[in-house]
């Protein structure tokens, strides 16, 4: 369930993989909410569920949860080690296979430190501080026109995060991020220690990480021992990470409350019915395009060996990405849904009484209305589809980097800021193996439906394809480019405005060519859509708190939160589901082939494992993607499982919260002991994680 930040929602869910959307009433029920950690609900967990959350129960869990860069993980060790999912590192693992050694079907274990290898574009972060900033930002935009307001209003972020940043200093430097809850109506200050040197420890093969593939993806019950186990470094060392969490092995009783602390990725309960329209009529188009991906990079892998190994890992995600999307469309074109929706909005909208003139509800329609004529150019353009390709994106990175860097840092695009540059370079610099089969699959794809969307004679699609096809145009490009070599990338980069105008490489003249028109593009909707929907939903919110307070979780935004429930199953066509499974029926399950085959380590270790090991468990939790890699922690504070997934109810539970149906799925920790002690021998790491010898 992996999932990445987004800034325009109803644009970049339509070009992007990954968006998982919510819907909200005006207060929390059941085990519904992900909350911030300065407004965690202590008293309704006493008085629901017995337990005491003390601020120091809520420091210890904060200070050992970890934000990668694309998952959630946790410190299990005074000595840096990350507990996170196999499918969080599936991206290092790929980053550091090759055709001689794939160490994403086989698996790895460091048995020594130095045997631990660094992740090219892993980093972590855990959040040290949060500061409230929303008065600075409301005092800064206070008189202004819409689209005045939402330009001074990134300036004052930048200059706020770059001002946190300058105050820490060197010799304790932090990574401030501003976040905005309740759709504007709060915006904080994070405050982060961010290790940029992150290495792999250990990670198991494929096969057993996600036994079952896509068939079993979002269903349960589950056999995947979805854990990866990293470790943190700081100055060549590992790091000293006096916050962490105890293990508990024997994992959690049914029924038992627990909690998760992570960074679920992205929800849109707060959306207003306009918003979850506009997200209804984008989401088959990106169906569409995802599906023929899906089929391209399918016929690719059946020539087998390194074609197949090259396209294993966004097969995989894709996968993942379209089951989500269609669920959610199906979320979207449910009557109950949109009724319930109609309705609470029509509760607020009576008690907050605006005028008609200044109907905020109103604008968000209207800038809907405007997002939806300009998603098109936007999607293809600006958000890159039509390009879509790493040599690309690496020269977008450049000659963005370059026209921005010279400018003082509260002017520039907010993903340039002098905040976001480090893991810019960290991504340019990395040296992380380009396919140019792969790249010629999806940019030709970007192109053939850029040309089929925009048409033939828009004036961009007719200068690039006038002569040439998209597939000549596609392999043209890629064979013609060296931005695959980091070093090349970097000494771009170094040499700044004069090195990419004296740059012959076609990948960055094509960057370059349609920059202004992306730019143009990109104003144009921050003008007039973002702009008009960012104020618009800082008074439905400034309504909201005035009827509700803050009594409902703000939406997710890849940020940390806190959220409770219990272990539990559920009941499924009448039938009950078990919230345990055990070991045996992995074998049961098995088939011999793909994606039910069981690795030859697990067949020979068979007879040594205990059947009735636990190997997955549901929960109540309230997570969406983002929490994969996050802890489950009980009462104590011990990690108790895993969590890497929700059931197929919790994809449409990104709009609303299914008390009944609506269940988070977890590695337990006695599959994780079973599986380092008896079938991978990693006795130093499993003693490290507090298993006795």
């Amino acid at each position: 369930m992996a999932s990445r930040r987004f800034t325009s929602r109803c644009l970049l869910a339509i070009a992007t993989a990954l968006v998982f959307p919510l819907f909200g009433a005006s207060t929390a029920t059941a085990d519904e909410g992900m909350w911030t950690y300065d407004n965690f609900p202590s008293s309704l967990v006493k008085q629901r569920y017995g337990v005491d959350i003390t601020p120091a129960w809520l420091e210890q869990a904060r200070l050992s949860t970890v934000r990668l860069s694309n998952c959630t993980a946790s410190f299990v060790s005074p000595e840096g080690l990350i507990l996170t999912n196999h499918h969080c590192s599936v991206q290092c693992l790929a980053e550091l296979s090759s055709q001689q050694q794939d160490r994403l079907k086989d698996g790895y274990l460091a048995r020594t430190r130095d045997e631990e290898i660094r992740c090219p574009t892993q980093y972590a972060d855990v959040l040290v501080d949060m500061e409230n900033i929303s008065a600075k930002v409301s005092a800064a935009t206070k008189g202004l026109s819409t689209e005045a307001a939402g330009q001074q209003r990134k300036k004052t972020l930048t200059q706020l995060e770059q001002a946190c940043e300058q105050a820490a200093g060197t010799k304790d430097p932090r990574r401030c991020e501003s976040v905005k809850l309740y759709e504007g109506g709060q915006y904080f200050l994070y405050k982060y220690k961010r290790y940029s040197d992150v290495r792999l420890v250990f990670a198991p093969e494929e096969d057993i990480a996600a036994f079952g593939g896509d068939p079993d993806n979002f269903q349960f019950p589950r056999w995947c021992l979805d854990m990866s186990v990293l470790r943190a470094y700081e100055d060549g060392k590992p790091a000293k990470t006096l916050n962490h969490m105890k293990v508990n092995w024997n994992g959690p009783a049914e029924n038992e409350p627990v909690f998760v602390s992570g960074h679920p990725g992205s929800t849109e309960r707060l959306l207003t019915v306009a918003q979850l329209e506009g997200q209804r009529q984008s989401l088959p188009f990106w169906l569409l395009r995802a599906a023929e991906l899906r089929g391209r990079y399918i016929q690719h892998a059946q020539a087998g060996g390194e074609a197949a190994r090259i396209v294993a890992d966004p097969l995989s995600q894709l996968e993942n990405s379209i089951k989500v999307r269609r669920k959610q469309l199906d979320a979207l074109v449910d009557p109950a849904l949109m009724a319930k929706k109609a309705k609470d909005e029509a509760a607020l909208r009576k008690l907050a009484g605006f005028p008609a003139a200044n109907d905020p509800w109103a604008r968000i329609a209207k800038a809907e209305a405007r997002g939806h004529e300009l998603a098109l150019p936007y999607t293809f353009i600006e958000s890159g589809a039509g390009f879509s390709s790493t040599l690309f994106s690496h020269a977008r990175r450049l000659v963005r980097a370059a026209a921005e860097r010279p400018k003082p840092n509260a002017e520039r695009l907010r993903e340039y800021t002098d905040s976001a540059l480090p893991p810019l370079q960290q991504r340019l610099f990395a040296a992380v193996p380009v396919y140019p089969e792969r790249e010629k699959i999806t940019l030709s794809q970007g192109l053939m439906r850029m040309r089929e969307f925009l048409g033939p004679d828009y004036p961009l699609v007719a200068n690039l394809l006038k002569e040439v096809s998209p597939e000549q145009l596609a392999a043209d490009l890629v064979n013609g480019s060296k931005l695959g070599d980091p070093a090349a990338r970097r000494a771009l980069y170094e040499g700044g405005a004069a090195a990419i105008a004296a740059s012959k490489d076609p990948m960055i003249r094509i960057a370059a060519l349609v920059d202004a028109e992306a730019r143009s593009i990109r104003r144009q909707y921050e003008d007039e859509v973002e702009s008009p929907t960012d104020s618009a939903a800082e008074q439905i919110a400034a309504a909201r708190f005035k009827a509700y307070g803050t009594s409902a979780a703000p939406d997710a935004t890849f940020t940390l939160r806190l959220n409770f429930g219990t272990v539990q199953g559920w009941t499924e066509n009448g039938q009950p589901v078990a919230p345990f499974t055990p070991l045996s029926r992995l074998f049961e399950r098995a088939t011999g082939a793909e994606p039910f085959r069981v690795p030859d380590r697990w067949l020979a270790a068979r007879g040594k494992l205990d059947p009735k090991t636990p190997f997955n468990l549901s929960t109540t939790n309230d997570i969406v993607g983002g929490n994969s890699g996050s802890a489950l922690i009980n009462a104590k504070g011990e990690v108790v499982g895993l969590m890497f997934d929700g059931n197929i109810h919790s994809i449409s539970g990104a709009y609303w919260f299914d008390t009944a149906k609506n269940r988070a799925i977890a590695v337990h920790p006695a599959i994780m002991k079973a599986a380092l002690t008896t079938v991978y021998g990693a006795t130093s790491l499993a003693a490290e994680l507090g298993v006795a010898r």
